[in-house]
């Protein structure tokens, strides 16, 4: 109890050693630096759309895919995913992803968000490469924040049912730090290695849906599959809660995407509407797919293939027009409806709730479709042969795809071999999974203590 206390003592003391630090930081910025109000106003709904993604979107979406055994197992995990990452990506996470540092690793100069700007624009990364910005770097911190939470929410999924509370926890705060943060600053920071490459990822194809994905399908393979695999009735408990998350996630998805512009612009415009496009032509395509193979076309398809096109057009969306999202959300209903009936068999992993096979391969397919239909007119308006740099296949860059892939590549293989080790570490120190008993029983009632209605 003691070490304890201290421990708390040392961290209050840190944070508060880190406030002059802070106001130091601020005073080196021109006495004339203004914040654009109309970009920080967008900055800031946008940052609390995309928390409503998370809780209650992921909350309720996955919630009402589970037995009723695991209602509430599933809901918690939401959102106490939700409150670790926020301390995490406070003390640490923060500074590793867009701390200056290298081309792998960020740097430990925001630690406790130490030395940030938070009363003038802010710049991220220096010299040359630095990209400016018309709000705080509060204001950056915090919607990043929202994006590293709902990745890390994503993962749960595909243990749905079977994964320990407390294991769950551990990981996600090591997966946090360690996988999340560093492919975060290879993507997003001037310095990062991805972000050299030229690869274009406008909100997340790799850093959220890959990444959640790959560690997801690793998990599902690391746990084993559910008891009664296969055998055993495992319907949705109520599938119009998962309608209402997935109503949720649609528009806090606007939040996501056109927040990824960075500003109450044109550019934040079209981001808007080819995420709402993408969305719709996925929700079609995965509903015809199905009625043709099927005979019927569910609610969950229907649903599941709405986030599959908002999936696909994110790394897509600050670089392409509204005749590609078209195609982009068609595809992606298509191909992640493939997914989860048929390469989901042939894998044999049970992703309780198809994390990889709607995240992974839906931010796979947008990932390289990006390298595809990308016209850098609307990053570089005033420059058209700079823009070229940021162009796919279809306007003269047909490098461009060879760059998407290898990040795609990079990313699969960091997370997919990091998510395994932190498994490996975390099911040593508590273990992973539940008994068959607690399983049997749920985890409503074996992890938590309480019973749905």
């Amino acid at each position: 109890m003691n070490k304890g206390i201290s421990g708390m003592r040392m961290l209050a003391r840190a944070a508060l050693l880190a406030l002059p630090a802070l106001v130091a930081a601020n005073a080196a910025f021109a006495d004339d630096a203004k914040v654009d109000t109309g970009d920080a106003a967008w900055m800031l709904t946008a940052t609390a759309l995309v928390l409503m993604m998370t809780v209650p979107g992921v909350a309720l979406f996955y919630a009402g895919m589970v037995r009723k055994k695991n209602v509430l197992a599933t809901m918690a995990q939401s959102f106490a995913v939700c409150c670790l990452v926020t301390i995490t990506w406070m003390v640490a996470g923060y500074s590793i992803a867009f701390g200056e540092g290298g081309s792998w690793f960020g740097d430990f100069s925001r630690v406790l968000l130490t030395g940030m700007v938070w009363d003038k624009p802010f710049s991220l990364g220096s010299g040359d490469g630095a990209v400016a910005f018309t709000f705080p770097e509060t204001i950056f911190m915090v919607f990043q924040m929202t994006f590293a939470i709902i990745t890390a929410a994503l993962i749960t999924g595909a243990v749905a049912d079977r994964m320990k509370f407390s294991a769950l926890c551990i990981f996600i705060v090591l997966w946090s730090l360690l996988i999340y943060s560093p492919i975060a600053h290879w993507v997003w920071h001037p310095n990062g290695i991805i972000f050299a490459w030229g690869a274009l990822d406008f909100a997340g194809g790799t850093v959220v849906h890959i990444n959640a994905g790959i560690a997801g399908l690793v998990a599902a393979y690391v746990l084993g599959k559910r008891v009664g695999y296969g055998s055993e009735n495992m319907a949705p408990f109520n599938l119009a809660l998962a309608v209402i998350g997935a109503a949720l996630l649609w528009v806090g998805w606007f939040g996501f995407n056109a927040g990824s512009a960075a500003g109450a612009g044109a550019r934040a415009g079209m981001a808007m509407v080819v995420t709402q496009i993408a969305c719709a032509a996925g929700a079609i395509a995965w509903m015809l797919g199905e009625w043709a193979v099927k005979g019927k076309p569910s609610v969950l398809g229907l649903i599941s293939g709405a986030v599959a096109g908002l999936v696909a057009i994110t790394p897509a969306s600050g670089w392409v027009f509204p005749g590609a999202a078209l195609i982009i959300g068609i595809l992606a209903g298509l191909i992640c409806f493939w997914g989860a009936t048929g390469l989901k068999k042939m894998l044999g992993a049970d992703d309780s709730l198809d994390v990889f096979y709607v995240h992974g391969l839906g931010g796979i397919v947008g990932a390289i479709l990006t390298g595809v239909f990308a016209y850098g007119m609307i990053y570089k308006t005033d420059d058209a042969e700079a823009a070229v740099a940021y162009s796919g296949l279809l306007y003269g860059n047909a490098g461009m795809v060879w760059i998407q892939i290898k990040s795609v590549l990079l990313t699969i293989a960091y997370s997919g071999i990091g998510s395994f080790v932190l498994l490996k570490i975390v099911d040593v120190i508590v273990g992973l999974r539940v008994t068959e008993e607690e399983e049997r029983e749920g985890l409503d009632v074996a992890q938590h203590g309480e019973r749905l209605g």
